[in-house]
């Protein structure tokens, strides 16, 4: 971590429902969640992996396009600590009945985990190894799981399907964000 960084703008925290990504394609991204097959989810996560590596050894990793838009080495933290909800909601869609997720503050995780002063190198690995962790889970859900309900807190619901989609879209439209 490189302390002497000066703490970047504050970002708007993004209040939007993205759940209808699971539905549609995203007109900014492009990326169609619905078109990922359930057992092609493990694979798809790892194929995104290197382009992300790209990203986070630019070296304009630390650059804001403008001051309230995160940095690629931001969004790549976010990407990194994202995979981690994930993988925590999956375990709970697959061994519980219909949990809620717990919820996740992603601006105030930027703030807490100093996403700017972080050093990209090791965000980059962090991400990789989350992304194989993560895409290993997916890869053995058996065939009868795939259907399994979970919600977040306000009620959205996911089935073991759409959570791996609507993190997918998530990891594309942040590679999109990063132009990467």
């Amino acid at each position: 971590m490189t302390s002497d960084l000066p703490v970047p703008a504050p970002i708007a925290p993004d209040t939007k429902d993205w759940t209808w990504v699971l539905r549609e394609r995203c007109p900014e991204c492009g990326f169609t969640a619905s078109d990922v097959a359930p057992h092609a989810l493990g694979a798809t996560l790892r194929d995104l992996v290197p382009r992300w590596i790209s990203a986070l050894h630019r070296v304009d990793v630390r650059e804001r396009p403008v001051p309230t838009v995160w940095s690629p080495l931001e969004y790549g933290a976010h990407v990194r600590d994202l995979l981690s909800v994930f993988a925590e909601r999956l375990r709970l869609v697959l061994t519980r009945d219909d949990p809620v997720f717990p919820d996740w503050d992603q601006d105030a995780a930027a703030l807490d985990g100093g996403y700017h002063r972080l050093d990209p190198s090791v965000v980059a690995e962090q991400l990789a190894d989350g992304a194989e962790s993560l895409a290993g889970v997916f890869d053995g859900v058996p065939d009868d799981a795939w259907e399994r309900p979970g919600r977040r807190s306000d009620g959205s619901p996911f089935t073991t399907r759409t959570l791996g989609q609507y993190l997918l879209h998530d990891v594309v439209h942040h590679l999109h964000d990063v132009r990467a």
